[in-house]
């Protein structure tokens, strides 16, 4: 079991790195904009444009960062600390002022707006302060990991400094081999430092009759 200091990592715009909070969700996004003195990503000097090849690249930093994590698990390493710092590189916690994040497998907490809640899901609540007992761990895949993460999208929105993508991911357990096929939406933006964040993070697990 990690500590609360452990937990509550500083993100700053040139280290990749997650601040988390287990405060309310409107206080965990004020707090984190005063310790940054960032206002939704508010800027002096223009952002960057983003291309279809941006959202490609940051699709798959965030499939390498799935099964990255799910690696150090398996070694046994601090796969929380892996996470963490992946989310701080992926995610725009304390950047702006909300990320909408959806996830596949929540049930009683289905909304995840703070970087906590984030984490509690990503590596399953017994591994963070204040995390849900539904959390079994995505990243990874509660204890069986993943090996691959393919995107395939639909379709990608371009919109000066931001775009949207929709379409599908297939998730390949490291254990078993079988495959499992989400479908997505994510909203990325451009930070003043150039890099891209996630504002939009929707899955679910296909429609079945």
């Amino acid at each position: 079991m990690i500590t609360v200091s452990q937990i509550f990592i500083l993100i700053l715009l040139t280290t990749p790195i997650l601040v988390l909070s287990t405060l309310p969700a409107g206080q965990t996004q004020n707090a984190a904009s005063a310790a940054f003195g960032l206002k939704g990503g508010a800027s002096s000097s223009p952002l960057k444009t983003l291309t279809v090849q941006d959202v490609e690249d940051a699709q798959k930093a965030w499939g390498d960062a799935i099964v990255s994590i799910s690696a150090v698990h398996k070694s046994e390493g601090d796969f929380v600390g892996a996470a963490g710092k992946a989310a701080g590189e992926l995610y725009g916690y304390g950047h702006f002022d909300k990320v909408i994040f959806k996830p596949t497998k929540a049930a009683a907490y289905p909304f995840r707006p703070t970087a906590g809640e984030a984490m509690s899901y990503f590596v399953g609540g017994s591994n963070v302060p204040g995390g849900y007992d539904e959390d079994k761990g995505f990243a990874i895949n509660g204890g069986k990991g993943w090996s691959k993460v393919v995107f395939n999208n639909h379709d990608v929105v371009l919109d000066g400094s931001s775009a949207v993508a929709m379409g599908e991911y297939l998730f390949t357990c490291a254990t078993t081999g079988e495959v499992s096929k989400v479908e997505y939406t994510f909203g990325y933006r451009a930070i003043p430092d150039g890099t891209v964040r996630i504002w939009l993070h929707h899955s679910s697990v296909p429609y079945q009759a």
